[in-house]
């Protein structure tokens, strides 16, 4: 699907905007949030692991689509260097909310990720969090991974946390399978594993049971997400 990139952009924004911020489901009061963002927590560091990334310290590290900062406040206190950390947000707002909560020196930008403001080879890491399912152009998405590749260093890793499994109550996202994410990334060597317990079914169980959301969790087929290590093994 290919449609006009500023009216692309432009429904990315408003799509975001109508997004509630002081959405209950999305509090660290909640339950099921508090599950699941402690599940990816972990098995992202496990990731990190096996990639040989950890130690966070001595890396450069950027994420796109980096909303408020989560993410990055996260690298920041698993060992990089605040300096050494960037994000980029279509946003402005969330942009300046990133830059408040953030600790000094962490770099933040409102920018179209299409065309990042960095250097080929600055990174050893770029990160996406839930952002290439709000982007229903397909040439669009190509761009934004082939950026992500370029500021990337020979043998650096692309980081993937996103959805495989469609919601049908949101028509702003679309979900990216396997054979996608392949073609997004043709010169990288790419490892997945299914994560994260469908929402729906944590926003069920885990208010009465922690145990049997841990217990659902062991079952792949009920994960709903793709955690992805992207390694760039060639030139792009």
């Amino acid at each position: 699907m290919t449609i006009d990139l500023r009216t692309e952009i432009e429904r990315i924004r408003t799509a975001y905007q109508k997004r509630r911020p002081d959405d209950a489901r999305y509090t660290w009061s909640d339950p099921a949030y508090v599950f699941m963002l402690q599940n990816v927590e972990r098995r992202v560091l496990r990731m990190l692991a096996r990639q040989h990334l950890l130690p966070l310290s001595g890396k450069r590290i950027l994420e796109v689509g980096c909303g408020t900062g989560h993410w990055l406040r996260e690298f920041v206190k698993w060992g990089a260097d605040p300096t050494a950390v960037a994000g980029v947000d279509l946003l402005p707002d969330r942009v300046t909310v990133a830059r408040n909560l953030c600790p000094g020196g962490t770099r933040v930008f409102p920018c179209d990720a299409q065309e990042l403001p960095f250097s080929t080879g600055e990174f050893d890491m770029v990160a996406h969090f839930t952002v290439f399912t709000s982007i229903l152009d397909s040439d669009m998405k190509r761009r934004v991974a082939q950026e992500s590749v370029r500021v990337l260093k020979p043998g650096g890793l692309g980081l993937w946390y996103d959805f495989h499994v469609a919601n049908p109550h949101n028509p702003d996202v679309r979900p990216v399978g396997h054979r996608e994410l392949s073609d997004l990334f043709p010169s990288c060597c790419i490892t997945v594993e299914r994560v994260t317990l469908a929402p729906p079914l944590v926003r069920l169980v885990a208010p009465r049971s922690w145990v049997a959301c841990a217990i659902l969790d062991t079952i792949p087929l009920l994960r709903t997400h793709y955690l992805a290590a992207v390694r760039k093994t060639g030139v792009f």
